[in-house]
C-alpha cells in the first residue's frame, strides 16, 4: 500500500512567497530543470502550489485540482500521471482495477485519460482519508466521473475481477506485484505494474543474480514469465527524477 504523507508543505520560491509576478517561458513539467520543481519531493501539495501549474492542459488542470485537496505528496502526482499516460498508449477501454490504490489517484487518471473506461475499482486493505478528499475535488471538477470510482477494502485475493479488466499496480510492494501478475495470467487480464521493494528472499530473481542486480533480475524474470504465458510484453520507464523505482512493465494477452 502506498504510504500516507503526514508532513507539511515545503516553502514556495521567492517568486510566489513575495508576491512578485515573474514572466518566464511556460514550464515543461516533463523536465525537472525546465519546471524548477523537484518532482521526487514528498512535500504535500497545497493550494499555494496551484500557481506553479499554469495553462490548460489536462495535466495542469489535474495538478491544480489535486493541490486544492491539500493531501497528496508532489511525487505521487507526477508518478501517477507519468505511469498512466504511458499505460494508456497500450491499454484502453474496459474496467480498471487500481491495486494497492492508496489515495486512488491512479484510478482517476486512468478515467480522465480514456473516457471509454466505464469504471475504476480501487483495491487496498485500508482506504486512507486522502481518497475522500481527492474524490471530492475531482468530482467537483469532472462531474462525469461521479459513480465511476469505487473503493474495495480487501486483499486482492478476495476481490472478484470484472471481465475485460486492466490491472494496474503502481508500487505494489514486493510480492504484491507478483500477486497482480498471477491474477492477470490466471484471468487473461491486461496488466501494468511499476514494481518496487524487490527482494532476494521474497521475489523470484530467475537465477540471474550472477549477471544482474536484484531489482533488474526480478523484473526481467517477471517480463519473461508474462511472455511465456502468452502475453505481448512492453517495457519502458517513467522519469527517474520522480522515482528510482521507475521500470514500467505492460502486458496484454495475445
Amino acid at each position: 500500500m502506498r504510504r500516507e504523507h503526514t508532513g507539511g508543505s515545503d516553502r514556495l520560491g521567492p517568486e510566489l512567497s513575495e508576491g512578485r509576478v515573474l514572466v518566464v517561458p511556460r514550464p515543461d513539467f516533463r523536465d525537472r530543470a525546465a519546471s524548477g520543481l523537484d518532482r521526487h519531493s514528498r512535500a504535500r501539495l497545497t493550494e499555494r502550489h496551484a500557481a506553479l501549474f499554469v495553462g490548460e492542459t489536462l495535466f495542469e488542470r489535474l495538478a491544480r485540482t489535486v493541490c486544492s485537496a491539500e493531501c497528496l505528496p508532489r511525487k505521487e502526482l507526477f508518478e501517477a500521471w507519468e505511469t498512466c499516460k504511458r499505460v494508456r498508449r497500450r491499454i484502453r477501454g474496459g474496467p480498471v482495477v487500481d491495486v494497492a490504490a492508496g489515495h486512488g489517484l491512479v484510478a482517476f487518471c486512468m478515467l480522465l485519460l480514456d473516457d471509454t473506461t466505464p469504471e475504476a475499482i480501487c483495491v487496498d486493505r485500508r482506504q486512507p482519508a486522502s481518497f475522500l478528499r481527492l474524490q471530492t475535488v475531482l468530482l467537483a471538477r469532472w462531474p462525469r466521473l461521479k459513480g465511476r470510482v469505487r473503493y474495495v477494502q480487501s486483499p486482492l485475493s478476495d476481490v472478484p475481477l470484472p471481465d475485460g479488466a486492466a490491472l494496474i499496480g503502481v508500487h505494489a510492494c514486493g510480492p504484491l506485484t507478483d500477486e497482480v501478475l498471477d491474477k492477470a495470467i490466471a484471468g487473461r487480464h491486461r496488466v501494468a505494474v511499476l514494481p518496487c521493494c524487490h527482494s532476494d528472499e521474497k521475489c523470484d530473481t530467475g537465477d540471474l543474480r550472477g549477471w544482474l542486480p536484484t531489482g533488474l533480475a526480478v523484473d526481467a524474470t517477471r517480463a519473461a514469465r508474462l511472455r511465456a504465458a502468452g502475453f505481448a510484453v512492453h517495457t519502458t520507464t517513467i522519469p527517474d527524477d520522480i522515482t528510482p523505482e521507475n521500470r514500467l512493465l505492460i502486458a496484454v494477452p495475445r
